[in-house]
């Protein structure tokens, strides 16, 4: 059967609207919310209220105002880091480490599974929508760069846990998914908890171990500077230090983000409302934009170069250093 041309439109909106539903819906993206759900608004009786249209008509409706809602927030997205420039370290780029399981497979066009790990910094806790937290904006900008590729990135983040929690569900949200590269941000949550830095840093070296017995490149991720954990600032200063060593001795990579974060802050004279949110702690959409646009620089460089065969070997790779 032929299907005419507006129908076959309508069709296709419909898909990419559906498709981004399935993305936003808290099923596939866990956001940690205070209010109830609100309750579905019963249906209208025919003739109450309802225009009769056809149904292609009803679809074209329908999927209109869903593909209108698409590009309603990915000019959102593309507003957000307008408001602020998200300026690079001063000092220039450092390498994150090599990754060479990704460049491999990013040279061979194989597809590329990331999970980034971590607690509710990582589930997105702050971002006032799913499409904004840092694994959906980092995944954006990796298939821009290599729209040939087909990346995947699991957000595998669960608000108000640390290493002890993360731990007992290792091998299930992430080893199970087959990743190429984790991110692994941890740490704040021990350093409100004011739990020993040197027990986070055993629990986080026996993951590393894990990790990398299954093949996947690591990339860790430190505390964020925000007011709340600058009350705790010897802890955190301990645990950041923690978190490098180990990066440096087990030879992965380290994002640091506190060092980023306080830059923003006191270089670049951004007031903290302008990157955290009211709770002192989280960051808000501005904030996972930058974080995930830096990140996600780090790693295209870091791929690049063991692509270019620029980049040392994995046993001989330094580690991002704190600026």
């Amino acid at each position: 059967m032929r299907v005419s041309g507006p129908l076959r439109s309508a069709a296709v909106a419909a898909f990419l609207a559906t498709a981004f539903l399935l993305i936003a819906s808290p099923q596939s993206f866990a956001q940690t919310s205070s209010e109830p759900a609100a309750e579905a608004a019963p249906m209208a009786a025919p003739g109450e209220g309802e225009v009769d249209v056809s149904t292609p008509d009803r679809k074209k409706t329908v999927a209109g105002a869903a593909l209108n809602k698409i590009k309603d927030v990915a000019k959102q997205a593309g507003d957000i880091l307008g408001r602020v420039p998200c300026l690079p370290p001063k000092g220039g780029a450092k390498s994150i480490g090599a990754l060479p399981r990704v460049a491999r497979k990013l040279a061979d066009h194989r597809p590329v599974v990331i999970v980034a790990f971590g607690s509710s910094s990582t589930q997105g806790y702050g971002s006032t929508s799913p499409a904004f937290n840092y694994p959906n904006r980092l995944a954006a900008q990796l298939r821009r760069h290599y729209p040939g590729s087909d990346i995947t990135v699991v957000n595998s983040g669960k608000g108000g846990e640390d290493a002890p929690e993360m731990m007992r569900r290792l091998k299930s949200t992430v080893l199970d998914a087959k990743p190429d590269l984790v991110i692994w941000q941890v740490g704040t949550n021990a350093i409100l908890r004011n739990l020993d830095p040197a027990d986070t840093g055993k629990l986080v070296d026996d993951g590393i171990r894990a990790i990398q017995t299954a093949g996947a490149d690591i990339v860790l991720v430190d505390p964020q500077y925000a007011p709340r954990v600058n009350e705790r600032g010897e802890n955190a200063g301990k645990m950041i230090k923690a978190l490098g060593r180990l990066a440096e001795l087990r030879r992965v990579g380290i994002f640091p983000r506190f060092e980023v974060m306080k830059e923003w802050h006191e270089q670049q004279a951004i007031p903290f409302d302008k990157f955290v949110i009211a709770d002192g702690l989280h960051m808000n959409d501005w904030g996972y934009a930058c974080f995930a646009q830096l990140l996600g620089d780090g790693i295209i460089r870091s791929v690049d170069q063991i692509k270019l065969g620029t980049t040392a070997a994995p046993g001989e790779v330094t580690a991002y250093r704190p600026m």
